[in-house]
């Protein structure tokens, strides 16, 4: 059974899945945005930054507001949260088998420091 949550997360992953969404996302860090200056830093047509901006809309990425006829976009941080928990039982596995590995390599080392290095 999925839940909202993993629902929420699987639109917040799709919406970060495109290369031209997450630039989207770099540009809003450094503050709001009009549409029309979130456009002219892209290759494509207007109409298809809007699409991707509806798309960020919907994984509640990014709010909207609207100033004059202006549409103004800002960054929303909050669902990248979802992500980095995800991402965080991946870190503490590559950390273990990292640290398993710097193990087994430093006893190595200490092995050959005692007996010499391996015949071939």
């Amino acid at each position: 059974m999925v839940t909202q949550v993993a629902e929420r997360q699987d639109t917040v992953f799709r919406a970060l899945a495109d290369p031209t969404r997450r630039n989207i996302l770099s540009l809003l860090r450094t503050g709001e945005q009009p549409v029309t200056n979130i456009a002219r830093g892209f290759p494509v047509s207007r109409p298809a930054i809007s699409k991707h901006l509806r798309l960020l809309l919907d994984a509640e990425l990014v709010y909207e507001r609207r100033e004059g006829r202006n549409r103004m976009y800002q960054l929303n941080a909050k669902p990248l949260k979802s992500v980095d928990d995800w991402l965080e039982e991946y870190r503490t596995l590559w950390q273990g088998k990292l640290k398993n590995l710097k193990r087994y390599l430093e006893a190595a080392k200490k092995e050959e420091a005692k007996h010499g290095p391996h015949n071939r």
